[in-house]
């Protein structure tokens, strides 16, 4: 990720300036330099806010499950999202560590039950079987990316300084390959990983029925300015996408639109986000990197972004975790940012910045 020194914004300016002033080493933090900078510009002050934050949990069905991609059936969504309400998986043991807290919304999960702490915010009881018809309609993706940018907003009305994007739906990983396949004009199999823990036969089944789907919509090799068009993207979406990243998507719109740090998570998350920046690129700089999954098309879409996620630590976990534990590691740098002594209080000569090519 390229430091934006020469940005017009004042906050983002006048933040970079104050990391001058503090007695380290000229750009000794790195890039959490770069990212404090960019979350004080999005919410208009010199002082960021990052220790008040959540983690949004998008939890839906896939119909594509009917085809056996996944180790588990669709029923396993719905306990999933129970656990995470409660607190009992791992997304919310690492957010209560941090003190963050969990939102979990059923936007589309295959049943009707509803659960305590659960959000209903349900478009339909999953989607479609993507190999036999659309997943979605257009109008249902529009609702799912709607309901992702009211999300914020109530957020953003609790006085949240972040939102982290997590994810929960059996069957997401096969979703987010085909969308991912289509919008970065690549072979499935490019992109196709194990999920949960697919054996080798399984994978290859995967990328079979993802192939035959983008043959199916007509969205296999597409040239780029068509890829690049957002009505291209929104029809990727219904035809082979999920609520879950439909709603993502809406996450990421909604940061931009309403001045919200937005932490991208793993592989599912990143696909949302390049749909988003598709959409309205100016999405892109409410974007925060995480880390880099394990599954094999996320280095592509950092690629496709030019991002570089910072936790190069083989996480495959999905939920928000991974966005969780760069949450802690942003909030630390503030720390930093607004406690250490600068240069004049610790009677240190403050160190000068050089124009390129001077020694």
């Amino acid at each position: 990720m390229e430091y934006k020194d020469d940005m017009e914004e004042k906050y983002y300016r006048q933040i970079r300036k104050n990391w001058d002033r503090i007695a380290k080493p000229l750009d000794g933090m790195g890039i959490f330099e770069h990212i404090t900078a960019k979350i004080g510009q999005l919410q208009q002050t010199d002082m960021p806010v990052t220790d008040k934050n959540i983690v949004v949990v998008l939890c839906a069905d896939n119909g594509i499950v009917e085809e056996g991609i996944s180790q588990s059936d669709q029923s396993v969504t719905a306990v999933c999202a129970e656990n995470i309400a409660k607190g009992r998986s791992t997304v919310g043991i690492m957010a209560d560590s941090i003190g963050a807290d969990v939102a979990v919304v059923d936007i589309g999960i295959n049943s009707k039950e509803q659960f305590d702490g659960v959000e209903d915010q349900k478009i339909s009881p999953g989607t479609k079987n993507f190999a036999k018809e659309p997943a979605m309609t257009v109008k249902q993706v529009e609702q799912a990316i709607h309901t992702g940018i009211q999300l914020v907003k109530k957020c953003k009305d609790a006085g949240y300084g972040m939102i982290a994007t997590g994810e929960m739906g059996i069957g997401n990983t096969t979703t987010s390959s085909a969308v991912a396949a289509a919008m970065l004009g690549c072979e499935a199999e490019v992109v196709t990983g194990k999920g949960a823990g697919l054996p080798n036969d399984k994978i290859k089944h995967k990328v079979k029925i993802i192939d035959a789907a983008l043959e199916k919509y007509n969205l296999k090799n597409r040239k780029q300015k068509e890829r690049a068009d957002k009505e291209y993207v929104i029809s990727v979406l219904s035809c082979v996408g999920g609520y879950d990243i439909a709603g993502m998507c809406g996450i990421f719109l909604g940061g931009i639109e309403y001045g919200m740090p937005i932490v991208i998570d793993g592989f599912i998350s990143m696909v949302a986000a390049l749909a988003a920046k598709i959409i309205n690129p100016a999405a892109a700089e409410c974007m925060i990197p995480s880390h880099i999954s394990r599954e094999p098309g996320a280095a592509l879409l950092a690629k496709e972004f030019a991002i570089e996620p910072v936790i190069m630590a083989d996480m495959a976990l999905g939920e928000g975790t991974g966005a969780v534990m760069m949450m802690s590691l942003i909030d630390t740098a503030n720390h930093v940012y607004k406690e250490s002594y600068s240069f004049d209080e610790a009677g240190v000569g403050q160190y000068e910045r050089y124009k390129t090519g001077e020694e």
